[in-house]
């Protein structure tokens, strides 16, 4: 008897996790130490979670074994809400949240709640491939507009234009952006609301990197510039505070929400279907949204995550044949490899080659639905000794690879 996978699967790929991580796990198996920047995971290279972090998980152990209701911990819903307000969401309260495990699961349940057969959400490219994936999934069509890698990645508002269309229900923001690590300014965001009030669509707002700004950059939330569109902001600690095994993530339905009501109806069935989210997870949540300075201090002058992302950014200019935008947050960098100097036509050959040659295993660009085979992403989260490794094993493969 043959068992085959449902249809809904045929086009649903999430490459982070996928075939090229398999290959890593084979060679692992073998006694092969392999390298992992194919995802953001700051445990597992070291970055600890902080102390007060753990001392509240310490202190709701016991607390936290039965299950919580639907939406979450009360008081752990009244922080995330008091957190909301503080960076200028609109209209958010505390049954306005909804508490997941990891923010993931918020993206399925919001999009399997408003999606018909064949709507349509438009998304970035490149983008984070949950949210490709969880869209096919609903049922609907991922529609991608591009974002421009001579602009500092911004998203191309003429682009979205053209894309709009009668079956259009939403537009997703990913700000700070993974993989490429760009900081919208507020006219851009601007932009953006102004279409979604013309065309009356759905705001989906992926800000988990919102804490993880370097330099000068400022996050401005995108609900705070749309208090009279329905805004869903998505949000959670996995990379701010290193915890990403606790899956503590969040959303909040912001601004107006007078024409929503069937959708929050929807949405309120998906959340009760999974009973609740990990409580032991949803218990250190105003702990850590009360320590700033934990986040803060990695991400400036002299700290950790500051240090490396300088230095790989440097690294990277000196491969020949190599060229990347300096990411302002978050954990990513996303860069351009010269296919022409190279022979490369297939971005995921290249990462395989170098994953068994170099034992690195990295991310190819067209598993962020990027459609030519010339990015690939890696994550600068290793230690600095670490970190040289790579670039030189990097420089010392490319210095002899033609794939064509």
């Amino acid at each position: 008897m043959q068992i085959d996978k449902t249809r809904k699967l045929q086009n649903v790929r999430y490459d982070l996790r996928g075939p090229i991580s398999d290959e890593a796990d084979r060679l692992e198996r073998t006694g092969v130490s392999i390298i992992r920047l194919n995802t953001g995971n700051p445990a597992a290279f070291g970055f600890p979670a902080p102390p007060s972090v753990l001392d509240s998980l310490s202190e709701f152990a016991d607390t936290s074994v039965p299950y919580s209701g639907t939406k979450g911990l009360p008081a752990v819903r009244e922080a995330i809400a008091a957190y909301c307000t503080s960076i200028g969401l609109p209209n958010v309260g505390v049954d306005d949240i909804y508490t997941g495990n990891g923010v993931s699961e918020m993206i399925k349940i919001s999009l399997q709640a408003l999606l018909n057969n064949d709507d349509e959400v438009l998304l970035p490219s490149p983008d984070y491939p949950l949210w490709t994936a969880a869209t096919l999934l609903a049922g609907g069509k991922a529609v991608h507009y591009m974002c421009d890698e001579q602009s500092d990645w911004y998203p191309d508002i003429e682009d979205m234009k053209r894309k709009i269309t009668p079956r259009t229900r939403a537009i997703l923001i990913i700000n700070p952006n993974n993989p490429t690590g760009a900081v919208y300014p507020k006219e851009l965001l601007q932009a953006v609301v102004d279409l979604a009030r013309e065309h009356e669509l759905v705001l989906f707002s992926d800000e988990i990197y919102d804490r993880l700004l370097m330099d000068d950059a400022e996050h401005i939330p995108l609900a705070s510039l749309a208090p009279d569109l329905f805004t869903i902001h998505f949000n959670g600690l996995s990379k701010s505070h290193q915890i990403c095994g606790y899956r503590a993530g969040w959303m909040a339905l912001c601004g107006d929400k007078s024409g929503a009501g069937g959708y929050i109806e929807g949405i309120n069935t998906l959340a009760s279907l999974r009973l609740c989210s990990n409580v032991t997870g949803q218990s250190v949540i105003p702990a850590a949204l009360a320590d700033t300075a934990s986040t803060r201090a990695n991400c400036v002058p002299g700290g950790r995550l500051y240090e490396q992302r300088a230095y790989t950014y440097d690294a990277l200019g000196t491969i020949p044949g190599l060229s990347v935008v300096k990411p302002r947050a978050g954990l990513y960098m996303f860069p351009k490899i010269d296919t022409g100097m190279y022979g490369i036509t297939d971005d995921e050959t290249f990462v395989l080659d170098f994953l068994r040659e170099k034992h690195v295993l990295l991310s190819h660009g067209r598993g962020f639905n990027w459609k030519q085979p010339d990015h690939f992403r890696l994550v600068y989260l290793p230690c600095m000794e670490e970190l040289i490794q790579v670039m030189d094993r990097l420089r010392d493969f490319l210095a002899g690879y033609r794939q064509t």
